[in-house]
């Protein structure tokens, strides 16, 4: 997905205030939670976690959007689909439960508005950094550190696979996937290799200290608020075979120069195990 910072910069200005508000409440009933003793953990049938802090932003989330948006459809993670119309309000209330549980400050609430299926606009706000990002399309990609006056983000100019920095979430994800091989030899050619995780990884892409992001195992609701944030910053955001979609399970998010480099490496690079497709 190209920039797109040609557009009316005015058309999604007010869902992009609404998904800001959104992110207010998802704070007041996140934070709070955060570290708390009577924490509530359980596990899903997909065995991942769930908290009691998760559902509480979700469901007041939920609440205000069916109150103030009523002819808009939502897709939460806990409390699945609504669709209705060509808007749907896409929630991860928390991204990042594991770290959350354990105390780690690497989580935010990711909510995004998709029209006929497309991110148009996106707010990640993650508060134990006292950080929040957002995008919407035709108005560039921004970030506020501790409520201060926001600065316009932009991906890196970096052009060559041997000077770029890459973040790959989990060596987990790539091998249940069959992509190991391209993982490792890509790790080879690139200047530095970390995991840095879940939606801080592309926020570190926006603002220019990461090039590459990909990862497997991935949700509509993991990713949709973070295409207009990464896009608006200069990035393109696709598949890992270069689909330009939120909907495919991987995600390969770059500064845009690197990202048929990457595509190519990928691809020529996979060896499939035996068992998997």
């Amino acid at each position: 997905m190209s920039n797109s910072s040609a557009l009316n910069p005015e058309k999604w200005l007010s869902d992009l205030e609404f998904a800001l508000e959104l992110a207010n409440i998802a704070d007041a009933h996140s934070l709070p939670r955060f570290k708390a003793a009577d924490l509530k953990v359980s596990t899903k049938p997909d065995t991942t976690f769930v908290t009691d802090a998760d559902t509480a932003v979700e469901a007041a989330i939920r609440e205000h959007i069916e109150s103030n948006r009523p002819e808009d459809g939502f897709f939460g993670e806990e409390s699945g689909k609504f669709e209705q119309g060509n808007r749907q309000w896409i929630l991860d209330p928390i991204d990042g439960t594991s770290n959350f549980l354990r105390g780690v400050p690497n989580w935010a609430t990711l909510i995004a508005l998709a029209v006929d299926g497309k991110p148009v606009v996106g707010v990640v706000s993650a508060p134990a950094f006292g950080k929040r990002w957002w995008g919407a399309e035709g108005s560039g990609a921004w970030m506020s550190v501790g409520g201060t006056a926001p600065t316009r983000l932009a991906v890196s100019g970096v052009k060559n696979l041997a000077e770029s920095s890459l973040s790959f979430q989990s060596i987990r994800q790539w091998d249940d996937a069959g992509y190991l091989n391209s993982l490792v030899e890509l790790t080879r050619t690139v200047w530095r290799d970390r995991a840095y995780g879940d939606m801080w990884s592309y926020m570190l892409l926006a603002e220019g200290q990461v090039d590459i992001v990909a990862e497997f195992d991935v949700k509509p609701y993991d990713l949709a608020a973070l295409v207009p944030i990464v896009t608006e910053a200069g990035g393109r955001f696709t598949d890992i075979e270069g689909n330009e979609s939120a909907w495919n399970g991987s995600a390969l998010a770059t500064n845009g120069a690197l990202h048929d480099q990457v595509v190519t490496f990928v691809a020529e690079n996979r060896r499939v195990e035996p068992g998997i497709h």
